[in-house]
């Protein structure tokens, strides 16, 4: 039997006190730790710091508690000091920090302590990677990305399937598909089922729906388990393509996988039946779910206002409210999409969601009142519009552009513009640069256009077909085939609306042959023309007197495309046989119409007979524009035109009479000349601009040196209660003669002058300015209210086809 002394047994000495003593801290820094750790997790910081503070003795535990405790909750201020003062720094210590400052957003905080663990020789682990890679996955911050990515390769974590699913999904959220592609089909090991679904789910969210629909597949062939994230990201790609079937497949696999009832999957399902336009189903479906939930509530919205189903669009926003259903920021704006274009009688509910808007808070919402503005700018409330855009704390691109674009005056668009360059300092979008453009081209403002165009180039946004569409027609607005060219040139991808500005460019410039040529290149490259096209085709053949190629262009639309012609190529076509006098072709395709003739058809009949003296059809056209369009000058003042013209001067006096009787005036004409960045505009006998003395000398001179070149004046333009020499002045002090001597004064030598009228040129005007163009040895391009009119050398690009 083993007998213990206990008499030798000293219980008092050193090393057995320091052993129990130091079990005893032991022990209570556990327990403290714990203690800090309950605080810390249940949100009470301060009471934490206040333990911590108090701690006399602090383990490597202590120290990353608390600094977890303020990274997580966001305090990195508090969180960066204690990580400074930390004795026992180690990897989680440094993973703590960085994943709070990405967490946040702090991305330099972030990025400058990840490069800085390293330089001090710490090793990071697969947490820490993961923190900053979602950073820069959620900030687009693609450099950075693939800084890390170097330096994943030289630490060998390439071969971690978590670090490189975060990688794949880096590439995937920074719209580089091909590179997370190539990591997806290199990567080492097992593909898991966070790699499938983050390929999945970039391709969805890239626009590859249909790349995505066969990952579904491949990842469903290897037997791969999908999950509340794989099926809303397929789901959304069979939404975007309408891939109905296979949406039922996939809905079939999420009835089978147990997912029915996960809310998030469920507004998936919803959205994508009613974007495939199973609108029943999806009805059906919003009614089976047990829990009202807003996101699919808003899809159902969103889908009914794309399809034109805008009652029951309200009517589900009503249901959404008699629900007491949170309705949210994103919900508002669909139902404002609603009354963008409606009936006026369905401004009173816009009105009440208005009011609504600002009792439940959301009037601060950016979101919100931005689609208010859009809504009220669409209507031409532009007061309203205007009123709510004052109102807004924060107004960013879009709010400006909802402003901008919805703007029917073309000038306060462009005053908006620059005042959102200047004043807001926010840099244009593709689709506020796409507007302006189009309002650029409308008032044929080629230097702003082209201010425009250099800005753009700047701002290194992407190449955008919208943008460049624009630019195509804007600079064959402004009469820059040149610049038009360059751009198309240069485009990678050209669709029907490229190809068609450019048709209808060269047709509206006087050059035929180019549009025609245009025209087969376009066929060739299988882009099938449109309404539009035909419009601009045979605009080309009749100013070029065209009439084989016109008659087969005007056919093969209703036999080849299956194009129903409307009133514009009617009027083309009428156009061109009453040019060439042939009124017998002319009166064939009238009775021909399928169309009810407009005023067009009409106004083009009536200048055939007035070009030919046909008194007959004139008298027929005038008559009926008359009843057409009651307030228009032009049949009253071409009839009296074409009266005087026969000498059949009483009928041209009584036509003038019932003119004035019924107080129907005639509009003025007006030219404008730009220089240097600001617009001229001058009327007949105009003598309010302040370089009049000037010009009026110019005019003196011009005239005298054009009629020594060989000019007659033609006196049918010009006023019939004057005599010869005042008839003369008078044509002299037309708009366009005025603008053109103002250009040779202003615009320099060697430059085009660029003309604009809001009336069609004169007879008188036109032959002036070819032989100005050959005196003064300029380049006149002089745009009227039908085309462009080139003139060099005594040459129009019209070719004299009156």
């Amino acid at each position: 039997m083993l007998r213990l002394n206990f008499r030798n047994c000293r219980l008092t000495s050193t090393p057995y006190r320091n052993y129990i003593y130091t079990n005893a801290v032991r022990t209570k820094l556990h327990l403290t730790n714990l203690e800090l750790g309950d605080l810390s997790k249940s949100g009470r910081i301060n009471e934490a710091r206040q333990l911590f503070d108090k701690m006399p003795e602090r383990d490597e535990f202590t120290w990353n508690t608390m600094i977890v405790a303020y990274s997580t909750s966001g305090r990195l201020s508090d969180a960066e000091k204690l990580f400074r003062r930390n004795p026992m720094k180690n990897t989680i210590s440094w993973n703590a920090l960085i994943s709070g400052h990405c967490k946040y957003g702090s991305e330099d905080e972030a990025l400058s302590l990840f490069w800085e663990m390293q330089f001090e020789g710490r090793s990071f682990n697969e947490y820490t990677l993961g923190s900053v890679l979602r950073m820069c996955a959620s900030l687009g911050l693609l450099l950075r990305g693939e800084q890390i990515h170097g330096c994943i390769v030289k630490t060998g974590f390439d071969l971690d399937v978590n670090v490189v699913n975060g990688l794949l999904a880096m590439y995937a959220t920074c719209r580089r598909i091909s590179e997370a592609e190539y990591l997806f089909e290199t990567m080492h090991g097992e593909r898991n089922n966070v790699t499938w679904t983050s390929m999945l789910t970039g391709y969805s969210r890239n626009g590859f729906a249909y790349k995505a629909i066969e990952c579904f597949r491949d990842m469903r062939r290897e037997g791969k388990e999908s999950n509340q994230f794989t099926f809303p990201s397929v789901l959304t790609a069979c939404g975007a393509v309408s891939a109905l079937r296979v949406g039922v497949q996939v809905h079939g696999c999420i009835v089978k996988s147990g997912f029915k009832s996960n809310i998030f999957v469920q507004s998936a399902v919803i959205a994508m039946y009613a974007k495939c336009r199973d609108l029943e189903t999806a009805r059906a479906l919003l009614q089976d779910m047990e829990v009202d939930d807003v996101v699919s509530w808003n899809s159902m919205v969103v889908e009914c206002v794309r399809e034109g189903l805008k009652e029951e669009a309200l009517s589900l926003f009503g249901r959404m409210h008699e629900r007491d259903m949170k309705i949210d920021e994103f919900t508002i704006p669909s139902v404002l999409n609603c009354f963008a274009s409606s009936r006026s009688s369905e401004m009173k509910i816009a009105s009440s969601v208005h009011c609504l808007i600002v009792k439940t808070g959301y009037g601060t919402h950016k979101l919100v009142n931005n689609a208010l503005v859009d809504m009220y700018a669409k209507r031409g409330l532009m007061d309203s519009a205007v009123k709510v855009f004052e109102r807004m704390v924060e107004k960013d691109v879009i709010s400006w552009t909802a402003l901008i674009t919805g703007n029917g005056s073309y000038e306060e668009a462009l005053k908006l513009f620059c005042k959102m360059r200047g004043e807001g300092g926010i840099s244009p979008d593709q689709i506020v640069t796409a507007s302006v453009l189009s309002a650029s081209a409308e008032l044929t403002l080629l230097e702003f256009g082209q201010q425009v165009h250099g800005n753009y180039i700047k701002s290194g946004f992407p190449a955008s077909l919208s943008v460049d569409n624009s630019l195509v027609t804007m600079y064959t607005k402004c009469g820059s085939l040149e610049d038009a060219n360059a751009v198309f040139n240069s485009m990678e991808i050209k669709d029907l609306i490229t190809w068609t500005a450019l048709i209808v460019g060269y047709a509206k410039n006087g050059k035929a042959k180019d549009s025609l040529e245009s025209y087969k290149l376009m066929i060739d490259n299988h882009i099938t023309p449109d309404y539009i096209t035909f419009i601009g085709l045979l605009f080309a053949c009749s100013h070029a007197g065209l009439i084989e190629e016109a008659e087969h262009y005007f056919d093969s639309m209703r036999t080849v495309y299956r194009i129903t012609p409307g009133p514009e190529h009617y009027a083309c076509m009428i156009d061109l046989y009453g040019r060439s006098g042939d009124f017998r072709k002319l009166e064939e395709l009238l009775n021909q119409m399928e169309v009810e003739p407009d005023a067009t058809v009409w106004k083009a009949i009536l200048a055939a007979s007035r070009k030919h003296g046909n008194i007959a059809n004139g008298e027929r056209a005038a008559k009926t524009l008359m009843e057409l369009e009651p307030n228009n000058a032009v049949p009253y003042v071409l009839l009296s035109n074409m009266y005087s013209a026969a000498g059949r001067q009483e009928e041209a006096a009584n036509v003038r009479r019932l003119m004035k009787t019924r107080n129907i005036n005639k509009e003025p004409g007006c030219s404008w000349v730009e220089g240097k960045g600001i617009v001229h505009s001058f009327m007949s006998e105009d003598r309010k601009h302040p370089r009049m003395v000037e010009i009026y000398s110019k005019v003196d001179e011009m005239m005298l040196l054009i009629k020594e070149a060989g000019y007659i004046p033609d006196m049918s333009f010009a006023l019939h209660d004057l005599d010869k020499e005042g008839k003369e002045l008078g044509l002299a002090y037309h708009s366009e003669k005025l603008a053109v001597a103002f250009g040779l004064l202003a615009v320099p030598s060697g430059a085009p002058i660029r003309i604009i009228k809001n009336l069609r040129v004169c007879g008188d005007c036109h032959s002036a300015m070819k032989y100005i163009s050959r005196v003064y040895l300029r380049h006149i391009i002089l745009r009227d209210s039908n085309c462009f009119h080139h003139f060099r050398d005594g040459n129009c690009s019209c070719g004299d086809y009156w």
